[in-house]
């Protein structure tokens, strides 16, 4: 039986805190007169691009469940946070170690049903439903934007840079919790429905602003169903996306071994070819 008490260790007979502070280690090093140039010239912002980069590198992992993977990309992406807090300490903004206070801090209060209630708070801490955790999850972060600010909204906190999908989700997600949603999925498909007939409606209207309206309520809509449903949107549509590429790849390769040009092929012939695909997967 494993002592949950006893600190972890690695192969190397390393802790997990040593592992830890080996990796700050290095990554000051990195920065410092004596390490590597490229590091240096890094910012806050030249940063961005990576932690992006690396974010949709572990969902990719995760997506296709590949534990070595993502075991892996994981480590990209932690180092990305550790280079980001190396960047802030330098020009004394905050640390590492404040930023894991800060988590800290905020992961006991706002589950005040595992750890007690906080003093600053009112919530309830007998809670046992999901839907009742994510009312009295974003219950707690409005009473944390009040202090920050009190003008801030509900929705003030939603990420303006998330992919849109994901946006669309997690804003319908947020008013859900207060109780503005739909009762039943059935009424959300039928909001679908009305947004595609609004759809066709303004195929037929020359004004690509209405068209992009339009289809900007359908994917609103979807958006919903997903949340819904629960299904988070970008994952299914990563998977959708994949499996398209897939197809069509086997597609392409089944012209190749007839020695047929796909850019000649009829519409008909691509068809015919994508259905006898998609009955072999």
């Amino acid at each position: 039986m494993t002592d949950s008490k006893r600190p972890i260790t690695s192969a190397t007979g390393q802790t997990t805190g040593q592992r830890f502070e080996q990796l700050i280690s290095i990554t000051t090093k990195l920065r410092s007169r004596e390490g590597c140039p490229w590091d240096r010239e890094q910012t806050l912002k030249s940063l961005r691009p990576f932690i992006l980069e690396e974010t949709y590198e572990v969902l990719d992992a995760l997506d296709r469940g590949d534990l070595a993977e993502l075991e892996d990309e994981l480590g990209d992406l932690f180092f990305q946070v550790v280079f980001l807090c190396q960047i802030a300490a330098e020009s004394r903004a905050f640390t590492i170690d404040n930023a894991i206070e800060k988590i800290i801090k905020k992961l006991v209060r706002r589950h005040p049903h595992v750890f007690g209630p906080d003093n600053d708070t009112t919530t309830e801490t007998t809670v046992s439903t999901s839907s009742e955790l994510r009312r009295q999850w974003e219950e707690l972060k409005a009473q944390e934007r009040a202090k920050k600010d009190s003008r801030k909204g509900l929705l003030d906190g939603v990420p303006a840079k998330l992919p849109s999908l994901l946006r669309a989700f997690e804003i319908g997600s947020r008013v859900a919790a207060v109780g503005f949603d739909w009762k039943t999925d059935a009424d959300v498909v039928d909001k679908i429905e009305e947004e595609v007939s609004e759809l066709r409606q303004a195929i037929n209207v020359d004004s690509s602003e209405q068209r992009e309206e339009e289809m900007g309520d359908l994917l609103f809509s979807i958006a919903n169903l997903s949340r819904k449903l629960g299904v988070e949107p970008e994952a299914a549509l990563r998977c959708a996306n994949r499996k398209f590429c897939n197809r069509f790849g086997k597609l392409e390769e089944r012209f190749r071994v007839e020695g047929r040009n796909l850019q000649d092929a009829t519409l008909e012939q691509m068809e015919a070819a994508w259905q006898a695909v998609k009955n072999e997967t």
